[in-house]
């Protein structure tokens, strides 16, 4: 590859900044009566996320700049380290309310998980690009994926986190049929896993309770309905224009999780209709961006990285805001470059600086094209 690259996306990395400012706003807003109770600051839990966001933005700006086509050469280095993260969390991990996800390192928690999303991508983007036309065999070229991938899910499954182990899928799935996988063994493999799935989310009670409060959120107010009920309360309270920043009556102890899982009915409930409105319009501008980064490369690798990247990111979106309005059972997701977490912030903005790195190489092959037809 030349050495002369483009410019980035500046539109996807101002929309990456805008996104995470406006989280930052949105977690003092979201987590200041709780952040004073708990540990006498209204600040504690923005001050936290402003390190993220520093470490993540760091990173964002150091892969903008190293060319995509290097992190194939250290994916197999990354998904085993990614493999033996998992395995250590379930040994030394810290327990939290019956998950262990989470190692704590200096008072922060990291989640392992977070980061295997990016090195499965990476993983599966290198294989279906190498085998090529091999991918349309089962033997060879799906089966080995499939088994490599399958031991990612059933690690992250045993955690237990079922939510990532459905971004993985929708991952996976993305790749494989932009990477031009025979669709019929797709069909054939979706008689399969589809029960699976159905199994799964119905044999734990927490999940049979959220479907059950997806399903009629109004059986059981003060159980496991309650978050749903407090969640619609506050977006139905911000109505068309909302109450204002810093005013919302939901995050007053009556919304669980309100800077974390459920903040976007904080947003909704202090900017209202026009407000949920214009956070959509942004990361719909992101996801566009995104995806044509990806799909201006020609690189079989730079394709399928970025649209798993941009996947990644979009169906925990959906997920996530899914969850919050009642139309999609709850995940316990996180709102992408909005909600409190730091290894969900980091993972995304170092996804969106590989992102920047295929913009880069897209600008300058498109350059090279019209100075070539002019």
């Amino acid at each position: 590859m030349s050495k002369i690259r483009g410019r980035p996306d500046f539109l996807l990395l101002f929309v990456t900044i805008l996104l995470v400012g406006f989280g930052l706003i949105m977690i003092f807003s979201a987590s200041s009566p709780i952040a004073t109770m708990k540990h006498e600051s209204p600040w504690h839990y923005v001050m936290k996320q402003g390190v993220f966001a520093l470490i993540g933005l760091f990173l964002m700006l150091i892969f903008m700049r190293i060319p995509y086509t290097w992190w194939k050469k250290v994916t197999p280095m990354l998904l085993l380290c990614s493999i033996i993260s998992l395995v250590l969390v379930l040994l030394v991990g810290i327990n939290i309310n019956g998950a262990k996800r989470w190692f704590v390192l200096g008072g922060y928690h990291l989640q392992p998980a977070e980061f295997t999303k990016l090195s499965v991508i990476m993983y599966m983007a290198a294989l279906v690009s190498r085998k090529g036309e091999h991918i349309r065999d089962f033997r060879r070229g799906l089966l080995p994926i499939l088994t490599v991938a399958g031991l990612v899910m059933l690690l992250v499954l045993k955690q237990p986190d079922f939510g990532t182990v459905l971004i993985l899928c929708c991952i996976a799935l993305t790749i494989l049929i932009v990477g031009g996988v025979d669709l019929r063994h797709l069909f054939l493999l979706s008689l399969f896993f589809i029960p699976v799935f159905l199994f799964l989310a119905v044999s734990q009670s927490y999940r049979l309770q959220r479907i059950a409060a997806f399903l009629n959120p109004m059986n059981n107010p003060l159980g496991a309905d309650y978050q749903l009920i407090q969640s619609l309360i506050a977006l139905g309270n911000g109505g068309l224009t909302g109450t204002g920043l810093g005013k919302s009556i939901q995050k007053l102890f009556y919304l669980p999780e309100a800077h974390t899982d459920f903040i976007f009915a904080v947003i909704g409930e202090e900017f209202g209709f026009v407000g949920t409105s214009l956070l959509l319009i942004v990361f719909f501008l992101f996801v566009w961006r995104g995806y044509k980064a990806a799909v201006l490369c020609d690189d079989p690798f730079g394709l399928l990285l970025g649209v798993g990247i941009v996947m990644m990111i979009f169906i925990q979106i959906v997920l996530n805001i899914g969850g919050v309005t009642g139309t999609l059972p709850i995940t316990g997701l996180p709102l992408p470059f909005i909600s409190y977490g730091g290894s969900s912030l980091i993972l995304c903005l170092a996804g969106t600086g590989i992102l920047l790195s295929i913009s880069r190489d897209s600008s300058y092959r498109r350059r090279k094209d019209d100075e070539e037809r002019g």
